[in-house]
């Protein structure tokens, strides 16, 4: 990447913590844009085929959004990102209670969670560096865990995320970003005519609470069969999911990799697409089931439902809890290293 990194204040927090915004731009006119509250992406902003640019990402224009109630949007969700089952785990014969803030089971982190500190930040070349200590026993989780996030924007046109932990304690480990994708831009209301692959041949199925039953079922002809590519707006909504229609479904990644693509999103109108590819063995589609139309976001948008989509690339949810599913157990002398991209097409 060309260019300096722009930092700029944004905001305070009740607590009298100052957040800053960091603004990374390319050679192509894409432009990042991160604040220190959540190691948070704030936006994504990315030229359509005819070099018009827009924001494709979900969120807020200034940090009271950010304070108030949301869906997570664009924040690194942590220490345990996903559900874990009735907020408990065993861990080394130990059982540990974590608070249950999504009906009967643990969400993103719980009441707090990584994604409602202000990380500690600073620029490192063309990169920027967050980093958070999370003290033994907060929200019930073992061990003091040293978290670090480190964006980049290529020249390539590629969001690269490097997520890294220590702890010291045995304890349970899921990062990941909670960005909602929606590549019209905000000028399209839904992601209907978004066309989605995920390279995955099975899933991990879940209960009516949203939970993985602990199976691991092969796609093919189910609904979940994303890997010859299914404009959402024909399936999203025939997909079951409590009482809100949509994707909220872990895909097991056939082949995971730094360099494998995992999933492709296009949206044929503005000729965007975006390409992920991590190391991480599951990404969960989540298709904003439940955003109806409340929350007001950038330049006043009123966010409805499926109005956005992520890619939440992560160890299969509830893993602690599930023997079966590859570990997200950390111990003291171990790296957590989890590397995520998010690459644009353009044209």
């Amino acid at each position: 990447m060309s260019g300096k990194i722009s930092v700029e204040d944004f905001g305070t927090t009740p607590e009298g913590r100052a957040v800053q915004r960091f603004v990374l731009k390319n050679n192509n006119n894409v432009c990042l844009k991160l604040i220190s509250y959540g190691a948070t992406i704030q936006a994504i902003e990315v030229p359509d085929k005819d070099g018009n640019v827009a924001d494709v990402t979900l969120g807020f224009d200034t940090l009271d959004g950010y304070l108030g109630k949301h869906p997570y949007m664009g924040v690194v969700a942590g220490r345990v990102a996903n559900r874990i089952a009735k907020g408990t785990f065993t861990l080394d014969g130990q059982e540990y209670k974590l608070a249950c803030n999504n009906g009967p089971n643990h969400l993103h982190g719980g009441l707090k969670g990584f994604s409602h500190y202000v990380w500690d930040s600073s620029v490192e070349g063309d990169s920027v560096k967050f980093s958070y200590v999370s003290a033994d026993g907060e929200e019930g989780y073992p061990g003091e865990v040293t978290a670090q996030v480190t964006y980049t924007l290529t020249n390539d046109n590629e969001v690269d995320i490097q997520y890294q932990a220590t702890t010291t304690k045995a304890t349970p480990i899921n990062l990941t970003n909670h960005a909602y994708f929606n590549l019209g831009g905000p000028s399209e209301p839904t992601i209907y005519d978004h066309v989605i692959t995920i390279a995955a041949d099975k899933y991990t199925p879940t209960d009516d609470d949203h939970l993985t039953t602990g199976e691991i079922s092969p796609v093919e002809g189910t609904l979940w069969d994303l890997r010859g590519g299914v404009r959402l707006g024909d399936r999203v909504k025939s997909v079951p999911c409590g009482q809100a229609p949509g994707y909220d479904t872990n895909f097991c990644i056939t082949q995971p990799g730094d360099k494998q693509l995992c999933a492709k999103v296009h949206h044929p109108a503005s000729g965007r697409t975006m390409e992920v590819r991590t190391n991480q063995p599951g990404v969960q589609l989540y298709t904003a089931n439940y955003l109806d139309g409340t929350l007001v976001g950038k330049s006043g948008a009123k966010y409805n439902k499926h109005s956005g989509l992520c890619l939440e690339t992560q160890v299969y949810p509830d893993a602690i809890n599930k023997p079966n599913f590859p570990s997200c157990v950390l111990r003291p002398g171990e790296t957590y290293h989890h590397h995520t991209s998010y690459k644009f097409v353009l044209g």
